[in-house]
């Protein structure tokens, strides 16, 4: 099979015209602008980018040319837009977006308000990312952005600033951050020259989180980093959540952009129950718009997570087998082998359920079960997977199994328990690993159990999709089956991590002069398939935020949902103190995770002979 031809690395989407935009409950996620405390820079004006469809760069007029801006502008409800441009012909995606959004050099220059000499068709990016010294930071966010540098992703003009509480100099960060660095997409640059250029990039300002002083020294030096062009800030709050509100503050209010878009990327946990993300919202919208907040979800970047649409939407053996007609149950299953490891103080405060449930998992089951969209547009995609959620049945404590690990002694070693943990209570009834079987009250999914598991210290490491298809009515070779139907049931298994594959499980007869069946697997292997490198998911979500693509962060609404789904559970396990059955460090998980998928006539997919 020929292999598509790739241009580039970095992704782009096709233009849609601007009546394509959904409506939504939420802004339109393809607008970036300031928050009103920015106006006193000047009249905020939308240029929409012809490079990129409903990407927009925010330009600043000057106070005398208000009144002709005026009439010409469209007027809506955050102000006047200014007309759509046309596309520009005859130029690739990639260099249309890099000359139309970042950079555009030109010896046109001319003087704003404040007195910079601005290149008007110029910009720059600048990545402030809060909380620099923490382990987030150091092994996926600076990997992450020097692997976009290191395939040409990032803009001409751009600078990351790291920014924390610890005292650390420029040369310090860069020595910090340079041992997580590898150039492993591939070796067609020089990895000691890029990584050079790359630090040179770097620097670093410490100061306080809730100091508004201090953000306001770092917008002193990112301006003399910007040099005049316009600039366009993101800001990645790598932080622990009850300092969110406090960065937001004081970023928005000393170091936001004047003239260009300003963006805040917000880590997971969204709040701990549907009351406090509720309140988390409504604190950071204070500041904030909610096209400026990107809520990541990293799973949501995982590259067959990404796929999951085109498998569906572009494979006609697919999509009319997307039903309760066809598929019995879908199993959605995530594992550790490895427990807290020292770190479940933070752990011991969420649980699996809020760490892996709620977020990860529940997103996957959204884009898997939701309708065709209207369009790849984000807020259409969104639109969708809100309407899943809601049209899911509250889950009741008599669908769920919960379970936490103790300790076991396995060839010669001892594996500790999750209350061994000093940082854990030693009452602590935490749980470790869950359960769930969830259905969705739809015409399309009516009756069709959906599966749920995720766990610490067990067997092996995975996450994956499995779609169990239901049986072949008056099968004629029941006989050369045998009565174990299940292993004669056709499955889809989508693998996300590791060793990523797509396999289709089928029944074909073994070659030979007898009848007998066996069941095979088409197999899609990515790494024997393709050989570049799939990039790792804060790759994809980077270059999205700073690109203002929202198709795979989380929208308020959204988040309301996933909460008012599982916030019920969490406070009845919580308050009726439920015990969760103890297993063993490094085994398949709690006996009952098998009497609650048996209940619903489904065996769980991973733990038959067949992997």
């Amino acid at each position: 099979m020929a292999t598509l031809p790739s241009t580039h690395c970095c992704h782009t989407y096709s233009p849609l015209p601007p009546s394509s935009s959904s409506s939504s409950s939420s802004s339109s996620s393809s607008v970036s602008y300031l928050p009103s405390y920015s106006s006193a820079h000047g009249r905020l004006q939308r240029i929409a980018v012809p490079s990129t469809p409903k990407r927009f760069v925010l330009a600043k007029v000057s106070l005398q040319s208000q009144s002709v801006s005026e009439k010409n502008a469209v007027h809506m409800q955050d102000g006047p837009v200014a007309p759509v441009v046309n596309p520009i012909e005859n130029e690739t995606p990639f260099k249309k977006l890099k000359d139309g959004l970042f950079s555009a050099p030109s010896s046109k220059e001319s003087k704003d308000i404040t007195g910079f000499n601005v290149n008007e068709n110029e910009s720059t990016v600048s990545i402030t990312v809060v909380g620099a010294s923490g382990d987030l930071a150091k092994k996926k966010i600076f990997p992450a952005l020097f692997a976009l540098y290191y395939e040409g992703c990032l803009p001409e003009h751009f600078t990351v600033y790291g920014y924390a509480r610890s005292k650390m100099t420029d040369a310090e960060l860069r020595d910090m951050v340079s041992k997580t660095l590898t150039c492993r997409i591939d070796k067609r640059e020089n990895c000691g020259e890029k990584m050079e250029q790359f630090l040179q990039r770097c620097f670093y300002h410490s100061g306080q989180y809730d100091s508004q002083e201090d953000f306001a020294k770092l917008d002193k030096k990112l301006k003399e980093h910007e040099g005049g062009r316009v600039p366009h800030r993101l800001f990645y709050l790598s932080i622990p959540p009850n300092i969110f509100i406090d960065a937001v503050r004081c970023a928005s209010s000393s170091a936001s952009s004047g003239n260009g878009w300003t963006r805040v990327i917000v880590e997971k946990p969204f709040g701990r129950d549907s009351e406090s993300s509720a309140a988390l919202t409504k604190a950071l919208k204070q500041y904030l718009e909610e096209d400026q907040i990107f809520r990541i979800d990293h799973y949501l970047g995982k590259e067959l997570v990404e796929n999951l649409s085109v498998l569906r939407f572009s494979n006609l053996i697919f999509e009319p087998l997307w039903s309760r007609q066809y598929i019995r149950n879908v199993q959605l299953i995530f594992s550790e082998d490895f427990g807290t490891e020292g770190r479940g103080g933070y752990f011991d405060n969420y649980g699996i359920i809020r760490d892996i449930m709620q977020n990860h998992l529940l997103q996957i089951l959204a884009l898997f079960a939701m309708e065709t969209p209207v369009s790849l547009d984000a807020e259409d995609i969104r639109n969708e997977k809100v309407k899943v959620l809601r049209s899911m049945r509250p889950l009741q404590l008599e669908n769920v199994v919960t379970g936490q690990y103790k300790s076991h002694v396995r060839g010669g070693i001892t594996y500790p328990a999750y209350t061994d943990d000093k940082t854990v209570p030693k009452d602590s009834l935490t749980p470790t690993f869950a359960a769930a079987a969830l259905f969705i009250d739809n015409a399309r999914w009516d009756g069709v159990p959906f599966l749920m598991k995720a766990g610490k210290a067990l067997h092996n490491k995975r996450a994956e999709i499995r779609v169990q298809f239901r049986h072949v009515p008056g099968n004629l070779y029941n006989r050369n089956i045998g009565t174990d139907l299940d292993r004669a049931t056709n499955e889809l298994v989508i693998r996300v991590q590791p060793d990523e594959a797509i396999l289709l499980k089928i029944n074909n007869k073994v070659p030979g002069l007898g009848m007998r069946l066996d069941r095979s697997n088409l197999n899609l292997h990515y790494a024997a398939r393709y050989s570049k490198e799939i990039p790792d998911a804060y790759e994809r979500l980077l270059l999205d935020a700073i690109e203002g693509e929202r198709r795979l962060f989380i929208r308020s609404d959204e988040l309301d949902a996933a909460w008012a789904l599982f916030t019920p559970l969490l406070k009845e396990i919580e308050e009726k103190k439920i015990i969760p059955e103890y297993y063993p460090y490094g085994s398949r998980g709690p006996v009952g995770a098998h009497y609650l998928a048996a209940r619903y006539k489904v065996r769980w997919g991973d733990v038959g002979v067949e992997q």
